[in-house]
Parts: C-alpha cells; sequence; structure tokens
C-alpha cells in the first residue's frame, strides 16, 4: 500500500534520495520514510502560510522559528541549572574506574539479562576483590581483558548518564546499583579519584544559557510537529512507533 501525506503520494525517488542519511541507523528504511513524511507535513503547513519552500531546509527553518518559537532564558533559571548541575561544571576531576557491562540488544532477553546482571552486582557488592574475575566472566566490553579497567576517566570522556553515576562513586567502592546508559547495564567500581574544580558562575553563564535556549527549542518544536502531524491526513503507515519516531523526530528539528 502506498504513503500519502494530505492527499500527496510519498514516491519512491524521495525515500531514495532520503535514505543515505540514514544508513547508521537501526532502521534506514523506516526512518528515511518518516523523517520524508515529517518534513512533507512542515512544507504543506508552510505553504499554506505563504513561505517560499523552493528551499526545502530553508522553510522548515523559517516554519519552525516563527511559530515554535522558544524565549531565551532568564539569569534565575540559568543560575538554578548551575546550581543544580555542579557535576557539569567542574573541571579537572579524574577517576580510575572499571565496570562489567551488560550490553542490551534488540534480540537480547532484557528481564534475563537484567537479573543476571542484578546476580553479578551482588557477588561484586559482597567480594570487591572478585571484581575483575566477574568482569573477565561476563563483561560484553573489550576492557573485560583487562578486568573491567577504563582507566583514567576525565569528565567530559564518557556519555554523560554513564559519566554521572562514576563521579558520584565513592573511591574504593562498587556502586551499589545497575548504572544504566544508552550502551546497556554496567556494574561499576571506583579505584581511585582526584576531585575537580567547579568553574565560577560567570564563566559558563553564556554556555549555560546556550544550553537552556536549545532544550527550550527543541521542546516547543517537538510539540509543534506533533500537532501539525496530528492534523495531517497520512495514510498507508501506522505513525504509533514509539522511539523510532522520537529519534527521526529530533533528526527533523536539527535542520
Amino acid at each position: 500500500m502506498s504513503i500519502s501525506i494530505n492527499g500527496v503520494e510519498l514516491s519512491d525517488a524521495e525515500v531514495e534520495n532520503e535514505l543515505p542519511w540514514h544508513q547508521d541507523s537501526d532502521a534506514p528504511l523506516h526512518n528515511a520514510v518518516m523523517t520524508r513524511i515529517l518534513r512533507r507535513v512542515l512544507l504543506d503547513e508552510a505553504q499554506r502560510l505563504g513561505m517560499d519552500t523552493r528551499n526545502e531546509e530553508e522553510a522548515v527553518s523559517a516554519l519552525l522559528a516563527t511559530q515554535a518559537p522558544s524565549p531565551q532564558p532568564d539569569d534565575a533559571a540559568c543560575r538554578r541549572f548551575y546550581d543544580a548541575n555542579p557535576g557539569r561544571f567542574t573541571a579537572g576531576g579524574c577517576v580510575q574506574a572499571e565496570h562489567i557491562l551488560f550490553q542490551v540488544t534488540p534480540q537480547v532477553d532484557l528481564p534475563a539479562l537484567r537479573l543476571l546482571a542484578e546476580d553479578v552486582l551482588k557477588q561484586a557488592l559482597q567480594t570487591p576483590a572478585d571484581f575483575g574475575r566477574l568482569a573477565r566472566q561476563y563483561s560484553n566490553c573489550p576492557s573485560a581483558a583487562l578486568d573491567g579497567s577504563l582507566g583514567q576517566v576525565t569528565m567530559g570522556s564518557m556519555v554523560p548518564e554513564f559519566e554521572r553515576a562514576i563521579f558520584a562513586v565513592q573511591a574504593g567502592t562498587v556502586h551499589p546499583k545497575l548504572v544504566h546508559s544508552r550502551h546497556g547495564l554496567h556494574i561499576v567500581r571506583v579505584t581511585h579519584a582526584v576531585a575537580g574544580r567547579l568553574q565560577p558562575y560567570e564563566a559558563v553563564a553564556q554556555d549555560i544559557a546556550d544550553v537552556l535556549q536549545a532544550m527550550g527549542r527543541d521542546t516547543a518544536w517537538r510539540q509543534y510537529i506533533k500537532i501539525l502531524l496530528a492534523g495531517a491526513r497520512i495514510e498507508g503507515i501506522d505513525l504509533d512507533v514509539g522511539m523510532n519516531q522520537e529519534r527521526v523526530m529530533a533528526e527533523e528539528v536539527h535542520l
């Protein structure tokens, strides 16, 4: 069955032209189709508002900027963000860390993997000296060959969700809970830690303002796109695709 957006059929040529931009994703064809649907909905709205749509990127950017603006964060909001996230603004800190990774893949039995990870965590907490052996036996990371050692980890060198966890662990201890990251489930131990220095607010205020404005902009744009999708006539595809739709939408709003 063909796919149509507001009565216009999505052509194979459109999808083929879009496909190369999604080759590194988990579902290249699906994401290419979703991107073209989102783009067409946005361009249709731009045309309805009398905008020039000959350049798609410029038209979409102009539409989002005018119809879904985000306010500039004030100093109070920036200071609240600074106070709530000291780790993001601490320079020079580092830890000597080890981990055991239970990698999450599309084929994995997640409940069974979690039970295994919880059991191994219990062993690591009871007998920290066995951490290296447990890493060699269970970890899906190449660091398993090094007893799970990640070496010296500095702030900003790891994915944020993992980094927040390891810099919160007291030196010489195992994190009491599984650490969740985009790579899977981790058991983490920190052997040594060097405290960093909190940068003064004045030195990072503009960076915080930029981050908050980008966060507000993305939220506003996603909400606006959802409203347009809800009002569009889209046939031939089920748009209830969960996280895949969210990821493609995130790519679309960053034109």
